[in-house]
């Protein structure tokens, strides 16, 4: 019987080939024909590659795939062609869904495609309407691959996913259909997306519609309501087939409990959740999904690996199921001889093996898919008077005011659902705080600016580890309050896996700014702005949290700068030169100082830069704009430091200072490298020379960078004009301290002792003896010491001083005494055992260091101890 039906297979498989050559099947035979009989050799085909264990379930499934997106896309061509013979098929496209979609569909599998056209582009015959046409060429596609005769058919197709079904057309026109998805959509569709691809027609207009609709799938913030709708979706459907839950006898591979359609919905969630931030979980195979979860710390790699055995067994067996008369069921035969059958494609002895085979991977799904609800906590009482033991007076009125609707964030109904859902949790969670009252004001502070509370309130009921966090930052960071005040959506970072670990190197931070949902100039600014924002916040948390030391945390400040530095002054030039192209041999370089030049930055740093550019200060740019080299510099410079300083949409980043430049104020923001260089060692003054012992390139090439870096060595070891280092530098002290007195008692930086007076001996020591060059303080400290210039106290006191000006922006920004928990947090930050021993040892330091300052400025030589 093979050999008369399918002589070209048989023919194939007495030669041992597994795959098969479609273009031998039926080449004569119409289209319609044709595909019928290709797609009945094709599943017998890969059914015998399935069976004889020569084809795992990825290469069974893509290859069934691959067959439908050339059998989708010949009917369109087909179509198009018979109405309009000679038009080029354009101007109407097929995108996919579902298991098409992923790769992943079944030996009997519908395709749930939505068909898109091009009213501009799509071939039509005289005065026909374009709408008319496509759903003529649409009912064409279907009748071609549905139509039934003895040979069988090629797929069922499903119109039934396209918007509004029951009132739309069949083929949508592209415009409406994004419109729809832009302000329409249900939350079912945005999972429907994740598996969205263009399979067939006009490629690149289904494309074009995928990118356009990308935001309503992949949303940039954390979206925990993902969560609920989905798994609202799965209580539906056991609801719709309660026949096929239990498991056994007729269990529902597909959509029972602990099946594969919760499989699928384990991964869409989290991917829903955590996609829009991170592109890499966008996978739209179920188990590619899963691996890319796990691989970023997203789900447990057990889980991962778990539910994706689960999930190949499960599929294996349903294509046991649908080899048996090309039924379309997801069902086990509820009768013994029939799953017996089944059991036996499967290799395994009979039906009570099969099932046995099954038992625990169902039932591990179902488990690990039941555990996204957790047990809900018991609702809160509404009258104020019994939260006010837990908030005070003042936190129970505030809260009734969010459950009455105060702000517009909590007045929907979708609001005050997720506010009641989250409240069980989040009051407990203030009442800890320190000062419950407060904290709760400062939460209400928060909800009054934002436009809607509903997805950080799911954000906080999926992830109570959040609460205690955010308390903590209520109650002792301000600054970090503020700007959770301004962007609740900086929480999203806390849930990523790496958010309390150090600062990546400013390569791969760079490579993330690079990254994002981005398509021009503007959009990169924002893209930055988040990224740098969510960096930033989440190293501050590091400290409130005790998580990190703020010695590295100022070290990841720093790194972050850098990177966003490259990245924008990177998107600046290329945007400057698309008018004014570039000049020849010559490149933007930026010279870091202070702290930025150091590597150790707080959380309210400014960046000190100096502008510069290599090559002839004489040429001119090559653009259909032409400027003259120091123009042309100076304007990109001012391009640059707007970028990296001015707010748009994605927040603000940082205030730049180039007042370290030659002239100060009074020169050009951006000088040649050789005029730079001139003027380091002629003209300029020793606290110029003393911010040059900090001084880093943190953009240019590398030819450029070794350049720069010669040009400072040659001028910190003696290239310099002759000055009273010493005179000059008591002279600038004094200065500072008189127009910079000390913000509080608490001010590590600029009180005698502090930082600066630190800074000033280093400095100081390092002209004298042109020893200890290094941009990092502490490295340069140790260098000192190890020459018998410093004393080896003064690195301890160095990073006490830095730990605490670190903190203390954040807990403490006017330096004043805290409150006593916030006490507890500094002490701990600093590596002390309690504020006692911050206050004597903050004493015993700036005795030190002052103590050194001295020294060094009595000229007495060598200034060790």
């Amino acid at each position: 019987m093979l050999s008369t039906r399918e002589p070209a297979l048989v023919e194939q498989f007495d030669r041992g080939a597994v795959y098969l050559d479609l273009d031998t099947v039926a080449p004569d035979l119409g289209i319609g024909a044709q595909l019928r009989l290709q797609r009945r050799a094709l599943a017998l085909a890969v059914a015998v590659g399935d069976l004889a264990g020569a084809l795992d379930l990825g290469t069974v499934t893509g290859l069934l795939t691959r067959f439908a997106d050339e059998a989708l896309d010949r009917a369109i061509i087909a179509a198009i062609a018979e109405r309009t013979p000679g038009a080029r098929p354009c101007g109407f496209a097929a995108i996919a869904l579902g298991k098409q979609g992923s790769c992943e569909l079944n030996y009997s599998s519908d395709i749930d495609p939505i068909l898109l056209y091009d009213p501009a582009t799509l071939p039509c015959r005289p005065r026909e309407e374009p709408g008319d046409a496509a759903i003529r060429i649409a009912r064409r596609v279907v009748e071609l691959l549905q139509a039934r005769d003895a040979e069988g058919y090629v797929l069922r197709v499903d119109l039934r996913l396209r918007p509004s079904p029951e009132v739309t057309p069949i083929a949508l026109p592209v415009d409406a259909a994004i419109g729809y998805y832009e302000s329409q959509a249900l939350p079912w569709e945005r999972a429907a997306f994740i598996r969205a691809r263009a399979a067939a027609g006009d490629v690149e207009l289904g494309r074009r519609f995928l990118e356009a609709v990308r935001p309503f799938v992949w949303r940039r913030t954390l979206d925990f309501s993902a969560m609920g709708e989905l798994r609202a979706l799965t209580n539906r459907i056991r609801a719709h087939y309660a026949g096929g839950q239990a498991f056994g006898p007729g269990y529902d591979l597909k959509r029972g409990r602990g099946g594969i359609r919760e499989v699928e919905f384990f991964a869409q969630i989290h991917q829903l959740i955590h996609g829009g931030r991170n592109p890499t979980l966008r996978a739209p195979a179920t188990r590619d999904a899963l691996a890319a979860l796990a691989a970023a710390g997203h789900i447990a790699a057990e889980d991962a690996a778990t539910l994706a055995d689960a999930y190949t067994l499960l599929r294996t067996v349903e294509h046991r199921v649908q080899m048996v008369d090309d039924r379309q069921t997801h069902l086990l035969p509820a009768g013994p001889q029939a799953l017996e059958g089944v059991a036996r494609l499967h290799g395994v002895a009979d039906g009570p093996a099969l099932l046995h085979l099954l038992r625990p991977h169902v039932a591990a799904v179902a488990h690990r898919y039941d555990q996204l609800d957790g047990d809900a906590p018991a609702a809160l009482p509404r009258d104020p008077a019994a939260l006010g033991s837990s908030v005070g007076e003042a936190g129970a009125r505030r809260i009734a005011a969010w459950r009455a609707g105060a702000y517009p964030a909590v007045r929907s109904a979708a609001a005050q659902a997720a506010l009641e859902a989250v409240l069980p949790t989040l009051v407990p969670a203030l009442a800890a705080a320190p000062d419950a009252e407060a904290a709760v004001i400062r939460f209400d502070a928060m909800l009054e600016r934002l436009p809607s509370a509903i997805n950080i309130f799911r954000l906080l009921e999926a992830r109570p580890g959040l609460l205690a966090l955010v308390v903590q930052i209520l109650s002792h960071a301000e600054p970090l309050a503020r700007e959770l005040g301004r962007r609740p959506a900086l929480l999203d970072g806390l849930v990523d896996a790496g958010a309390f670990e150090p600062v990546a190197p400013v390569q791969l931070l760079a490579d993330e700014m690079h990254g994002g949902d981005v398509s021009d100039y503007g959009a990169r600014l924002d893209h930055v702005r988040r990224v740098v924002g969510e960096k930033r916040f989440a190293l501050g948390v590091q400290i409130v949290a005790g998580r990190g030391d703020p010695l590295e945390v100022a070290a990841g400040y720093a790194r972050v700068a850098e990177a966003a530095v490259e990245v924008l002054t990177a998107a600046t030039v290329a945007e400057f030169r698309t008018a004014h192209g570039r000049v020849p041999d010559s490149e933007l370089l930026i010279l870091g100082l202070g702290r930025f030049g150091g590597g150790a930055l707080t959380h309210a740093s400014d960046l000190d830069v100096i502008y510069l550019f290599t090559g002839d200060f004489a040429a001119t740019s090559d653009g259909a704009k032409p400027l003259g080299a120091t123009l042309y510099y100076n304007r990109l410079a001012q391009r640059v430091t707007a970028a990296l300083s001015v707010a748009t949409a994605g927040g603000a980043l940082y205030q730049v200072d180039t007042r370290l430049r030659p002239q100060g104020a009074q020169g050009p923001i951006a000088v040649s490298l050789d005029s730079f260089a001139r003027y380091q060692e002629q003209e300029a003054w020793t606290w110029e020379h003393m911010a040059l012992t900090r001084a880093r390139p943190v953009f240019g090439s590398a030819t450029a960078r070794a350049a720069l870096e010669a040009v400072i060595a040659r001028v910190l070891n003696g290239a310099r004009g002759s000055r009273p280092l010493i005179a000059d530098a008591v002279r600038m002290r004094n200065e500072m301290a008189a127009h910079k007195p000390p913000s509080g008692p608490l001010d590590a930086k600029m009180s005698a002792g502090g930082l600066v007076d630190l800074e000033f001996a280093v400095h100081l020591v390092q002209l004298s003896h042109t020893a200890g060059f290094d941009p990092r303080l502490d490295r340069a400290i140790d260098a000192l010491a190890v020459a018998g210039l410093a004393p080896q106290t003064l690195r301890p006191a160095h990073d006490l001083l830095t730990r605490l000006l670190v903190t203390l922006r954040l807990v403490a920004p006017d330096a004043a005494e805290p409150a006593p928990a916030t006490r507890a947090l500094i002490a701990r930050a600093v590596g002390l055992d309690d504020w006692a021993a911050v206050v004597a040892t903050l004493e015993a330091t700036r005795q030190e260091v002052r103590g050194y300052w001295e020294e060094v400025t009595r000229g007495d030589g060598n200034a060790a101890a």
